[in-house]
């Protein structure tokens, strides 16, 4: 069994990183230790890279087509880790989550319909529904003493209300990490079933459970699910691929599938491209001890942050997450605005975490950290924090 070193620093300049090129940007100066952007600073699988080599050897570059291999690979995947069975008819090819959920919006809904999310919640929830004159309504999460859970009672009356053609599911969520319970996600789809509602859900971190818990897919869950849902999957975050853009869709419905992916295919959307089915497979069938050896690390990494936190910030909480490699860092305990949080981060700490707000006024207070990094990095940043934090004390 190989050992894979996660420990290894590895220099992203010059690569047009979007976390390190985007800062200036996003955040006004580039010297900043970049913690926000939802991808690995770890070495990928070099079964995936070997994959890619070998294809790209070769001397022609035309018109692809995707293999079965690719395909089952997807099916095989989901049976093998998830215990979710997909019939080969209703998968299809996306080029990237975030596209696959604005597919779905401009197909199910129409200008001016509403479509629900539950914030705080991944930013382009709201920016895609918005920017295709599309209205969202707010069904919030509840904050809880252990964390926060679904508001489903608020969701009925929401719809009620509203009348909202879809909703937009994180499943695990993010930036929160909550894996959805199957009862939750089960009455979620009976609601919306009985109003009409397509219900698209972004499992993208679906593979990267913690502590050997389960990914419960949307569409496992009931005949309703079945009926109304659109799920969204990658190996993208998982393997810390995103730059090849592959995600996939399982629409289970054929007659909502049916006239969707005729959509979709006259529209070349669902085409995929050459680099995309290559390191997708490779990453399904020769990647998944890369992937538990990554999740104890950041299981670890985690638990570092945790411990740091309760010995040198404890007015910092961490909400700990279920799935993925991103914290929900409260920050309320310092008695700052929000302002005053990422003035705190950017220009004293020098780190670039993502402002609790762009998922929501409900993330006022909060920032998301990103610890798929070496720990050499995170604990240098958790310092540079604790530094920053007493200077602002002093200062009082």
């Amino acid at each position: 069994m190989a050992k894979y070193n996660f420990d290894c620093v590895i220099d992203r300049h010059g690569t047009a990183a979007a976390k390190i090129d985007r800062l200036d940007a996003v955040f006004g100066r580039h010297d900043l230790t970049p913690l926000w952007i939802a991808d690995l600073d770890f070495a990928v699988c070099p079964q995936i890279t070997a994959a890619l080599q070998k294809r790209l050897q070769h001397p022609v570059l035309g018109y692809s087509e995707a293999s079965d291999a690719y395909w089952n690979a997807i099916i095989d995947w989901n049976r093998h880790r998830h215990g979710f069975e997909i019939d080969r008819s209703e998968l299809a090819f996306v080029p990237g989550v975030v596209k696959g959920i604005a597919y779905a919006v401009n197909f199910f809904t129409s200008r001016g319909d509403t479509v629900v999310i539950q914030p705080p919640v991944y930013t382009p929830f709201r920016t895609v529904v918005e920017g295709n004159g599309r209205k969202v309504v707010e069904n919030p999460l509840v904050a809880t003493a252990e964390g926060y859970e679904m508001d489903l009672d608020g969701l009925e009356r929401l719809i009620e209300e509203h009348h909202p053609r879809m909703m937009v599911l994180c499943n695990p969520h993010n930036p929160i990490g909550i894996q959805w319970s199957a009862d939750d996600l089960a009455r979620l789809a009976s609601i919306c079933r009985r109003a009409g509602v397509v219900v698209v859900s972004d499992e993208i971190h679906g593979d990267l459970m913690l502590e050997g818990r389960p990914h419960i897919p949307f569409l496992s869950v009931s005949d309703d699910a079945r009926a109304i849902g659109v799920m969204l999957g990658a190996p993208s975050k998982t393997f810390n691929i995103p730059g090849l853009v592959s995600s996939w869709m399982v629409v289970k419905n054929p007659e909502l599938r049916k006239p969707y992916y005729e959509w979709l295919e006259a529209n070349e959307f669902s085409a995929p491209v050459l680099i995309s089915t290559i390191g997708a497979e490779a990453a399904y069938c020769n990647g998944e001890e890369w992937l538990d050896q990554m999740l104890e690390y950041v299981q670890s990494n985690i638990e570092f942050v945790v411990d740091y936190l309760a010995a040198n910030i404890p007015e910092l909480r961490v909400v700990r997450p279920q799935a993925s490699f991103l914290l929900w860092l409260d920050f309320r305990g310092l008695g700052m605005c929000q302002k005053e949080i990422m003035n705190l981060l950017l220009d004293k700490a020098h780190l670039a975490l993502n402002d609790g707000t762009m998922f929501g006024s409900q993330g006022a207070g909060f920032a998301r950290l990103n610890v798929g990094t070496p720990r050499c990095v995170l604990h240098k940043a958790l310092d540079s924090l604790k530094t920053a934090i007493k200077g602002c004390e002093d200062e009082a």
